[in-house]
């Protein structure tokens, strides 16, 4: 246990220091999101107009943009293992004494933190957009993101643990960024989507970290713009996290597993 411990440590803290030194890194996880919200909110904005009594379309959207941010940020943490692996530096991790599944959780760390960061800058232009900023939304949200990008980190390090190339990997990556977060509700609310896209929705861990951010910036009180309906009953955001969180423990496991049974 007290390797796992360390592995995590020294794993999470490698990986914000690289985060840290990259510039370019750190500019485009800000921009990326900052684009989307301002392309999509500018250009439908006016077009959609309200989607729920005093809130606009940027004000919906805003939420799952903060989400779409942090399933980036959780999924690119598979590329430092492939990369690692390519240039030999994951041997040398593997023989270390820090126990391979430290190396998966400090590698999800890692990108929790970086995730966090994002948020905090996405967090500077909510006054900017007209979204309602306290310090109790920030106090639930900072849970919520971890959370959430552990799940999300799980699923990225459980695909990276079969690739061999930083090519190949990203290419997939990028084949299952766009179906996750168009199946999640970020630019819509999935309660109004045909049935059957409802229910695929309901086996994608970002739909419910969509909706629980927005109910946190938004309240439950939105219509049925806000709360994902299972089984005809509508998630509560308590609900919602222990659902994320079981998907963080389940694909992390997954991931742990695949990744000692293979190296």
């Amino acid at each position: 246990m007290t390797e796992v411990w360390r592995g995590t440590w020294v794993v999470g803290y490698r990986e914000l220091l690289r985060f840290v030194n990259e510039r370019s890194r750190m500019i485009g996880s800000f921009a990326q999101p900052l684009i989307f919200l301002v392309i999509f909110g500018a250009g439908f904005g006016n077009l959609i107009g309200s989607v729920a009594p005093g809130v606009d379309f940027i004000q919906f959207m805003y939420p799952g943009i903060i989400a779409m941010g942090v399933l980036t940020t959780s999924l690119f943490a598979g590329v430092s293992v492939v990369w690692d692996r390519e240039f030999g530096f994951l041997r040398e991790l593997l023989v270390a004494p820090i126990g391979r599944t430290g190396i998966v959780l400090g590698k999800a760390a890692g990108a929790a933190v970086v995730a966090l960061l994002q948020v905090a800058l996405m967090l500077l232009i909510a006054p900017i957009v007209g979204v309602d900023l306290d310090v109790g939304i920030i106090v639930l949200l900072v849970p919520i993101v971890f959370i959430l990008s552990i799940a999300l980190s799980g699923l990225g390090l459980l695909v990276a643990s079969y690739m061999r190339s930083q090519q190949g990997f990203q290419l997939l990556i990028q084949l299952l960024i766009f179906p996750l977060i168009f199946l999640a509700g970020v630019f819509f609310p999935i309660n109004q989507a045909p049935e059957w896209l409802q229910v695929i929705s309901k086996f994608n861990p970002l739909t419910y970290g969509v909706d629980a951010i927005r109910q946190v910036f938004l309240g439950s009180d939105a219509g049925p713009r806000v709360g994902v309906t299972v089984l005809g009953h509508v998630m509560t955001l308590g609900e919602e996290v222990l659902i994320i969180g079981a998907f963080a423990v389940v694909l992390i496991t997954a991931a742990a597993w695949s990744f000692n049974r293979q190296e």
